[in-house]
């Protein structure tokens, strides 16, 4: 998989609109969440913030639609100027991913995806690269098998406690033309200041990520989430080729419980 800049690694960890039905569940999201995000790249003794990413949930008939976008700063897109549109839509019962969707317009790069979830477990994908064809491919898939927005909303209603520090978590995801299976650990808890934020009692985790374009595989991300009914991701971090990227939570609206994880 290739995570070709910074702003896609949000993908992996977060996820307003009106509410056009009503829900039904003990999640710890709601429709109308919002989050915004701010990303920051280390390289060196320079610290600079590069971009911003919103993500939006909302709900109708039984499903939810999350909507991620991205992009560097209006400086930066000198240099290298992105945008980025995730959407995900999944039912509200089984977490079963209907449709995802994402455009990535990176430097000179450009990818348009589209999954669909098709009921005996195959995933159709559609992908088209700038300036070029389209190009279809149908996947086997089961049914732990999401797209990364998806997956990371189910992952937030899990349950963790002592007994579950150090051990493997699966992920199974599809990107692109590929599914992949990789991990997670929860290694505890943790007082997590958030520059901007304040400060949070979180839990953190690791994550393996893919060597790629930027991405070397020999180090896990790491992501600190609120430790509260909300689960929201508030900082990640990892080293990437060059540097490392940080990403820090800089507003919570709609959230569906009280922010009790904050502290100061």
């Amino acid at each position: 998989m290739k995570f070709r800049h910074l702003l896609t690694l949000i993908s992996l960890f977060v996820f307003c609109g009106a509410v056009y039905a009503q829900e039904n569940n003990d999640y710890p999201f709601k429709s109308g969440e919002r989050l915004d995000f701010v990303m920051n790249y280390t390289w060196g003794n320079v610290i600079t913030d590069v971009g911003s990413a919103t993500c939006v949930t909302t709900y109708a008939d039984g499903k939810y639609n999350i909507l991620l976008t991205g992009k560097t700063y209006r400086f930066f897109d000198t240099f290298f100027k992105v945008r980025e549109r995730f959407e995900a839509r999944f039912y509200e019962d089984s977490f079963r991913p209907l449709r995802f969707h994402r455009e990535a317009s990176e430097g000179k790069y450009y990818m348009n995806n589209t999954l669909t979830f098709n009921k005996n477990l195959s995933i159709s994908s559609r992908t088209q690269k700038k300036n070029r064809e389209p190009v279809d491919t149908l996947l086997s898939g089961s049914v732990n098998t999401m797209d990364l927005l998806t997956l990371f909303f189910k992952y937030r209603t899990m349950d963790f406690s002592e007994s579950s520090i150090g051990v493997k978590k699966p992920l199974e995801f599809v990107i692109d033309k590929e599914i992949y299976n990789l991990y997670f650990i929860y290694l505890g808890k943790e007082k997590k200041r958030v520059p901007g934020a304040g400060t949070f009692n979180t839990m953190k985790f690791a994550a393996k990520v893919v060597a790629g374009n930027v991405f070397d595989g020999k180090e896990d991300l790491l992501i600190w989430v609120t430790d509260d009914q909300n689960k929201i991701p508030v900082f990640f971090e990892s080293p990437v080729i060059v540097g490392k990227v940080q990403g820090r939570v800089s507003s919570i609206t709609g959230n569906k419980y009280p922010l009790t994880s904050k502290i100061k």
